[in-house]
């Protein structure tokens, strides 16, 4: 008789370790489970009620009591099994005490097996539990670590909104004060022109009157004051554009990291409230491989931290520049203004010199006038003394002539004739002396005439500077800008 089979005692059979952090499906356990047990291939069957039929293979010729049963019929002796009863001890294989030994081994291993089955049961129920918990205790950690981060996000998102707000108030305010900058130095554009008109027209002075005055000196300080204040407020201009340019960069940044923060606190609130009975969770094999990160916690709080430190900064800077312009602005303005007043009070003294020199020169050439005309009336009656001196003249020439046609002895030198000669010679030397006097008198009035020309000449230079000061540089002086609008308020 052939063994056709040989029996097979179920042994416990440790799991391969799993890694800690994967925990597989309760069906992939279990097939893995089974899997672990060797394959043996059997060739009688193990029909017995105690061993699980899971675990062997049936056998390919499975005894039974065919010889007995209808079946039987029409088989050969050969192909049948011989009875016990037919058996001799020649083919005897096993002895009572291997059938014994054999029983107590199917025990032993049977009690083996489910002593193994049942610390398997009771492992993995616990492991089952632990694993349970420290998946709950992992997913609380990290529920907790979420909220702690979207806290984090949300006390960055207020500073970031808080220094927002600043900076923007910050660069209107520095807006406002570069657009007043702008309308200031725009003012000074009439007080320069009105001062450089005034230096024109005083070119146009005649005479001894284009003098280097005071009021010329105050002119060109004031050109000079005005320059300066434009040259001033052009720089703090320039300093405010590249100042607004820089707000606006570190307001871009602070807007720029609002929005990455918006968008990560969006992300991680979603992240911290999703819970195992969520909608939209799946399965992404692999993503915990994918390290996308570019930042620690330290170095994105750094970030942002530098951010708002940088905006401070240009937030300082760009207030002490507002105070700087304030300032300018009051100086520029107090500095145009004194002037201002300087050349007015420059212009009123020699408005009033030139008036008062006006006033006597029209008091001169009136009394050259009057003694022109006593001049020429002294003329007059010298000329008719000199007339009135012909009459007598004639009388004594005649005198003297008739009385030379006296005869021989009558021909006397008698006192008549003395007196005749003396009263000619006395007449021709006062005739003499009024011509001297006449020439000397016409002289005079030449040099009068001159005087009233030149009287007349600088009584007409000192109205057209009078004209000029007076009328063309004070009237247009009195357009000069107030104070408000020389600190840039409209």
């Amino acid at each position: 008789m052939e063994l056709v089979g040989s029996t097979l005692t179920a042994t416990y059979a440790h799991p391969r370790p799993t890694p800690t952090n994967f925990l597989p499906a309760i069906s992939t356990m279990a097939s893995s489970y089974k899997n672990r047990f060797p394959h043996y291939s059997l060739t009688h069957s193990l029909s017995l009620p105690w061993r699980p039929s899971t675990y062997y293979k049936v056998a390919a010729i499975t005894p039974t009591l065919a010889p007995f049963s209808k079946s039987s019929q029409g088989l050969t002796q050969s192909k049948m099994l011989p009875f016990v009863s037919n058996r001799t001890a020649l083919f005897t294989r096993y002895t009572p005490d291997d059938w014994y030994r054999s029983n107590l081994t199917n025990y032993k291993e049977s009690e083996t097996s489910r002593h193994s089955a049942e610390r398997l049961r009771v492992d993995t129920s616990r492991m089952i539990q632990d694993k349970d918990q420290q998946t709950r205790k992992t997913q609380t950690d990290t529920t907790k670590n979420l909220g702690e981060r979207v806290n984090d996000i949300a006390f960055w998102k207020s500073e970031l909104n808080h220094e927002i707000d600043e900076m923007i108030g910050e660069t209107n305010a520095l807006t406002d004060m570069k657009k007043r900058l702008e309308r200031a130095l725009a003012e000074t554009e009439g007080p320069l022109q009105v001062a450089q008109e005034c230096l024109l027209h005083r070119e146009k002075r005649m005479g001894i009157d284009l003098v280097h005055d005071d009021v010329e000196k105050q002119l060109l300080t004031e050109v000079d004051v005005i320059k300066s204040c434009q040259e001033r407020m052009k720089r703090h201009l320039d300093k405010a554009i590249a100042q607004l340019a820089s707000d606006r960069a570190a307001q871009h940044e602070l807007e720029k990291d609002l929005s990455d923060k918006q968008t990560a606190h969006r992300i991680d609130d979603k992240c911290h409230h999703l819970r195992n009975t969520s909608d939209g969770i799946s399965y992404y094999r692999g993503v915990e491989r994918v390290d996308a990160t570019i930042s620690v916690p330290e170095s994105w709080a750094k970030f942002t931290d530098d951010n708002i430190l940088r905006s401070q900064s240009e937030r300082a800077a760009s207030s002490k520049l507002r105070d700087d312009i304030e300032n300018l602005l009051v100086v520029t303005a107090n500095e145009m203004w004194n002037q201002f007043n300087r050349g007015n009070v420059a212009f009123t003294n020699r408005i009033s010199e030139t008036a008062d020199a006006k006033n006597k020169i029209q008091t001169h050439l009136a009394k050259t006038l009057q003694e022109i005309f006593q001049t020429e009336m002294t003329i007059a009656a010298i000329r008719k003394a000199i007339r009135d001196k012909g009459p007598p003249l004639k009388v004594a020439h005649t005198r003297l002539d008739e009385r030379t046609r006296r005869p021989n002895m009558e021909l006397c030198r008698d006192s008549p004739q003395l007196r005749l000669v003396n009263e000619v010679h006395e007449i021709d030397d006062t005739i003499q002396s009024l011509q001297q006097r006449l020439r000397d008198a016409e002289d005079t009035l030449q040099m009068l005439v001159h005087t009233k020309s030149n009287l007349e000449h600088d009584l007409a230079v000192k109205a057209n500077s009078l004209f000029i000061d007076q009328e063309k540089c004070m009237g247009m002086r009195k357009t000069f800008p107030n104070t408000l609008r020389l600190v840039g308020y409209a």
